[in-house]
């Protein structure tokens, strides 16, 4: 494991939220006593999150996965390297322009990553837009006040 955080001693609540053997660890205390510990990476993967890729799949397969998970999540989150970069912004804008998403955050940065040829750290760019389910939002900006009583 070479990236991630130890978050605590694993309680009854830090297990049930434990999904697989990678994301635990167990250590042998100074009185010989073994203990679990929760280890959360920094990469792991959101429920709600599509990574996209450009050579993968088609462009429709990202494109009906994201409706998809707006409708049953009421948010999504796409994110991308690279190449794959202007299909999460197409698929973004599509959705918006469809009326189905807003536009809730955006997230630009780089990311060093080795290079499966020579082993070279590679600077990639990376992107990240969360959108979250417009008809939720139109419910909540129609709901009545106290005000309109």
């Amino acid at each position: 494991m070479d990236s991630g955080t130890v978050v605590s001693e694993a309680t009854p609540e830090v297990k049930n939220e434990i999904q697989n053997e990678e994301e635990k660890l167990l250590v042998t205390a100074p009185d010989s006593e073994v203990k679990e510990i929760a280890v959360l990476t920094e990469f792991k993967k959101k429920r709600n999150q599509i990574q996209v890729s450009n050579v993968k799949k088609p462009f429709f397969y990202y494109y009906n996965l994201s409706k998809r998970h707006i409708k049953q999540y009421n948010e999504v989150e796409l994110s991308a390297l690279g190449m794959a970069i202007p299909t999460v912004v197409t698929i973004a804008e599509i959705l918006k322009r469809n009326g189905l998403a807003f536009q809730k955050n955006l997230t630009i940065s780089s990311v060093s990553l080795k290079n499966g040829e020579n082993g070279k750290l590679v600077m990639k760019p990376k992107i990240e837009i969360a959108l979250v389910n417009a008809e939720k939002i139109k419910n909540i900006s129609t709901a009545p006040t106290s005000e309109d009583s």
